[in-house]
């Protein structure tokens, strides 16, 4: 039987936010490709992952744990990282008056939209796993399905970010359960290429 092309795009905030509201935050030290392997099944074949984040200014700590994870997943081939951008944006509390600024994640949605496509023009892929439960990627694909009626596209649900409108466009969809998280998660200390120890946050145990 002929192996069927797989790439994984994985919404690198939709997932942690996730995994945050669930308070599993000892899940956060994740290895992305092999949760993305966990998910799939024979005669499919992972080849490329495809994971997109933006890095987050601050505060100092959280800023250091996440420049950790991502240099560990830059460890791992197959895998490659794209960048948005993390803005604040001025708020204030009509009951209280409080003023202050917000940080908001950008063009992740975009980005992932114009991978996805482009690679189904390409023909990169025979099915396409996405990662998000958000509903901005439903128009990417309504047009892979319109487009490429042979290729599907499977929605993988971080923990609490299910979406009917994602479900229904859909060719199948997937759960994140908490028994793929523990069979996916990172080593507790990585070397890099350099020799340098990655050693998992200990706010991630």
């Amino acid at each position: 039987m002929k192996a069927e092309r797989v790439i994984a795009y994985v919404d690198g905030f939709n997932l942690y936010f996730g995994l945050r509201d669930k308070g599993w935050h000892r899940y956060y030290w994740l290895n992305i490709k092999l949760l993305c392997q966990n998910l799939i099944r024979s005669p499919q074949h992972l080849i490329l992952v495809k994971y997109f984040t933006s890095r987050i200014k601050s505060p100092p700590d959280k800023k250091r744990r996440q420049s950790i994870f991502i240099d560990a997943l830059n460890t791992i081939s197959g895998m490659k990282l794209y960048y948005g951008k993390y803005e604040s944006f001025p708020v204030e509390c009509e009951s209280c008056g409080y003023k202050g600024k917000v940080p908001e994640e950008k063009m992740t949605d975009v980005q992932i939209g114009v991978e996805i496509v482009s690679d189904a023009y390409q023909n990169n892929f025979d099915t396409a796993l996405l990662v998000s439960g958000d509903i901005d990627l439903v128009p990417s694909i309504e047009m892979i399905k319109y487009k490429f009626p042979n290729k599907r596209v499977i929605v993988v649900f971080p923990p609490m970010r299910s979406s009917d409108e994602l479900r229904g466009v859909a060719h199948g969809y997937i759960h994140i359960t908490e028994q793929v998280l523990k069979k996916s998660l990172l080593p507790e200390q990585i070397a890099t290429v350099g020799g340098y120890i990655l050693e998992r946050p200990s706010k991630w145990r």
